[in-house]
């Protein structure tokens, strides 16, 4: 009897407690909203669209322009030789001469040099400007020897007077004895003159060597120049420092 009392008193402290049902748990605060980030957000995202919309646009406006591909000298036109066409992102900012205007571009002169490889604007042409005041224009037949090879538009140059030895008009001046050219003594013609155009009278099948050129001299020198070209006695120099 005592032994069986024993065991039902363990078997009464051993017992584990009830645990509580699953769907007995703690309340869970709510969730605090914030309708403005959310609003950001959303902001953030319609303009980040937006931006990726115009890139694409843009990208998609293009138009024909003038690429220079060869290089051309203060004063000079474009010819068709020197430009190519290239597409580029519109942009009103930016006087692009279109590839449809090339022809009215030629109609002007560049303003200064422009180097291959450049984007052609309309700032870097002017049309031809009359003649500043007390300045002359004054046209050249040359023959091969009387000019520099290598001469060009916006050079400047000093022209000189040079004569045949035995010629009649300048058997008394000239001092030389051989018989080549030779100066008629003195200084030059026309000092720092700049050469406006060049333009070679050879032809495609004959080279001449002959050339023309148009100097811009001071209206005091214009005469003397005049007078000597007319006389085919004309040599010009490059000046120092071209």
């Amino acid at each position: 009897m005592k032994i069986q009392e024993r065991t039902g008193a363990g078997a009464g402290r051993s017992a584990a407690p009830a645990q509580p049902s699953v769907g007995d748990r703690l309340p869970t605060p709510p969730r605090e909203r914030k309708p403005a980030l959310a609003a950001l957000a959303v902001l953030l995202i319609l303009v980040g669209a937006l931006g990726a919309t115009m890139l694409v646009l843009q990208a998609g406006d293009r138009i024909e322009v003038v690429k220079v591909t060869n290089e051309v000298q203060a004063g000079e036109s474009l010819k068709k030789s020197d430009v190519t066409s290239v597409m580029v992102a519109k942009d009103d900012s930016i006087h692009y001469v279109e590839w449809s205007q090339l022809a009215t571009i030629q109609t002007y002169k560049a303003k200064s040099t422009i180097y291959p490889g450049t984007i052609a604007v309309g700032e870097m042409f002017a049309l031809p400007a009359s003649l500043p005041a007390g300045k002359a224009s004054v046209g050249l037949a040359l023959k091969a020897g009387q000019y520099p090879s290598d001469i060009k538009a916006g050079d400047v140059v000093s022209a000189y007077r040079v004569g045949t030895t035995g010629s009649s008009s300048n058997s008394s001046d000239d001092s030389t004895g051989s018989g080549g050219t030779s100066t008629s003594g003195g200084g030059a013609l026309v000092d720092n003159a700049r050469v406006n155009a060049v333009e070679d009278d050879s032809d495609a099948t004959v080279s001449t060597g002959n050339l023309s050129l148009t100097l811009l001299v001071d209206q005091a020198d214009a005469a003397a120049l005049a007078s000597a070209a007319a006389a085919n006695e004309v040599a010009i120099v490059h000046v120092p420092g071209n």
